[in-house]
C-alpha cells in the first residue's frame, strides 16, 4: 500500500510549505482547511498529520464514491459519485479529509508526493506498507 509518511524522528518546523502546496495544487488557492495535511502543535511540536489510508471514510459513504484503488492501495474519492453530505470528514481520524463545500466533492490524500517535494526539511515521504 502507499501512502504519505512522516520520517521517523523527523521534526517539523511547521512551515506550512507543504499544507500550501497541496490547497494551491487542488483547490488553486493557499488555504489551511483545503489541504489534505495538516499541522497541529502535540506535546509543543508541530506535527504533520497524514492520511493513513485506513478506509473509514469509505465504509461510511453511503453513495460508494470512495473506492480503494486495487494496485497502489489508496482510497481514492469518484467526484462524479460523492454527494457532498461529509460523513468522510467526520469519519477521518485523522482529520484530515477536505470539507465538502456545497455541490462539490470532498477531498482526500491521494499519496501524490506534492507535499513531499515542497517539505523544505524533507521530513515527508511516500511509501510502501
Amino acid at each position: 500500500m502507499k501512502k504519505l509518511s512522516v520520517k521517523k524522528g523527523a521534526e517539523c518546523m511547521a512551515c506550512l510549505q507543504c499544507v500550501a502546496a497541496c490547497s494551491e495544487a487542488f483547490f488553486k488557492e493557499f488555504h489551511q482547511d483545503l489541504s489534505c495535511i495538516q499541522i497541529i502543535e502535540k506535546n509543543g511540536a508541530a506535527k504533520p498529520m497524514t492520511c493513513i489510508q485506513c478506509g473509514k471514510c469509505a465504509k461510511v459513504c453511503e453513495s460508494g464514491a470512495i473506492t480503494q484503488n486495487p494496485k497502489t492501495g489508496v482510497y481514492m474519492i469518484n467526484k462524479k459519485l460523492c454527494t457532498s453530505c461529509g460523513k468522510c470528514v467526520e469519519a477521518c481520524p485523522m482529520k484530515v479529509m477536505v470539507a465538502p463545500k456545497a455541490d462539490s466533492p470532498a477531498a482526500k490524500c491521494i499519496a501524490c508526493g506534492i507535499c513531499v517535494k515542497a517539505c523544505p526539511m524533507e521530513i515527508l515521504e511516500i511509501v510502501e506498507k
